[in-house]
């Protein structure tokens, strides 16, 4: 503390000199007669000289308030008005801005809503609120409060609701989403969102599924609870295809999936930041709890104008002048080449899609072996993807090994 006086002292005694030194500076030009001394004006540079020290007389000031700790960061004490004019229209600008290059794909897919609604549910509710509690306690104590979003969401263009999602908003609390390669996910959440203003509380909890994620505690059917809320309570995905089948899936390869999404190696703003609060246990259990489930499908895929066919045979054949291997010399049903290579059979087709998409994009990343998968993916086209996944989809799974 006495450092600090002394501090404070010393850059106060400089700055008065520096004022009485410049104060008393003579003119620069020389005045011929004393008439003309005593009526001249201030010339251009003694004028500017006094801008500098005025400029410099501030910046010592500030400088003091600064060092002096008297500058309150309390959230309690809220914002001035104009500063909260001015932090608000600064950040109206900005994204605006950083969201013009931004061309917004189509967001009505009910898979796209149902998979963002889940994320929100699990990342954004605790602080802007459901339709059962708008406003959480604790967040509206923030600075600034975080808003209830139905009441909000108008006021953004949509190009600028996926700017925010993604990247986050400085000096308010609001975190980047978690993976930056997914943009996939983020248009999710903005689906959602645009639907959130249309939602009673029967509705919003239709969406997001069970009340999971309230509370992610230690025990494992708090942990179970929370997996549900996206794959269903029987690892069936909830329908659509927001999220994959995990029913029946290899146990390796879930466990392997887990570790990928902790270890940050596989690429997911909603799956990261759950399997990093897993420890080797519940990931282990997790993994033995949906390889034993067993997977029901619910409908035969019907097979749109051959597209299962000709999956059949990319799938068996491969495409050799494309560089393509057959799919199933890795993913074949017959019995597992590798323990980590995933069970494709029954998986949803336009998950397996967005997967193939990812490795194209080198966007998805995985076990040990996903490497492998950037290789063929590139060598696909668009509809070739979606024959091989409404092949697969077609298949009755395969029992997977639940021994590990």
């Amino acid at each position: 503390m006495r450092q600090s006086v002394k501090i404070l002292l010393l850059l106060a005694a400089g700055a008065a000199g520096l004022f009485k030194k410049v104060a008393a500076a003579p003119s620069d030009r020389e005045i011929n007669s004393k008439d003309e001394q005593k009526h001249s004006k201030l010339t251009l540079w003694q004028a500017a000289k006094v801008l500098i020290l005025a400029g410099v007389a501030v910046g010592v000031i500030g400088f003091l308030v600064l060092i002096s700790g008297l500058v309150p960061i309390k959230a309690s004490s809220g914002h001035w008005r104009v500063t909260r004019w001015f932090l608000t229209f600064a950040m109206h600008r900005s994204v605006g801005t950083y969201s013009t290059p931004i061309e917004a794909p189509p967001l009505s897919d009910p898979v796209l809503v149902q998979k963002g609604a889940s994320a929100y549910e699990n990342n954004c509710r605790v602080c802007h609120g459901s339709p059962k509690l708008p406003h959480p306690p604790v967040a509206q104590h923030m600075l600034p409060r975080p808003p209830y979003l139905p009441h909000v969401v108008s006021e953004w263009d949509t190009e600028e609701l996926f700017h925010i999602v993604k990247h986050g908003l400085k000096f308010t609390g609001m975190p980047a989403w978690p993976s930056q390669q997914r943009d996939d996910e983020v248009w999710a959440v903005v689906a959602f969102l645009l639907e959130f203003p249309k939602l009673d509380q029967n509705s919003y909890r239709g969406l997001v599924g069970t009340d999971a994620a309230a509370e992610f505690g230690e025990a494992f059917d708090q942990v179970l609870r929370h997996c549900e809320s996206c794959h269903g309570p029987q690892g069936m995905g909830r329908g659509f295809g927001a999220a994959p089948r995990l029913a029946g899936q290899k146990v390796d390869y879930l466990y392997s999936s887990l570790s990928a999404y902790a270890r940050q190696q596989r690429y997911s703003g909603i799956m990261q930041p759950v399997a990093a609060r897993l420890n080797e246990e519940q990931m282990q259990r997790l993994a033995q709890h949906y390889a034993n489930l067993p997977r029901n499908l619910p409908t035969e895929t019907p097979d749109a104008a051959g597209a299962v066919e000709r999956g059949q045979k990319i799938a068996n054949e491969g495409i050799r002048e494309q560089r393509i291997p057959a799919c199933n010399s890795c993913h074949r049903q017959s019995g597992p080449r590798n323990p980590i290579y995933p069970e494709l059979s029954g998986q949803y087709a336009n998950y397996i899609v967005l997967q193939l998409k990812l490795f194209q994009r080198e966007q998805r990343g995985g076990t040990s072996y996903a490497h492998l998968m950037r290789h063929v993916a590139p060598n696909l086209s668009n509809d070739q993807m979606q024959d091989v996944a409404n092949y697969y989809e077609s298949l009755a799974p395969q029992v997977a090994s639940a021994a590990r």
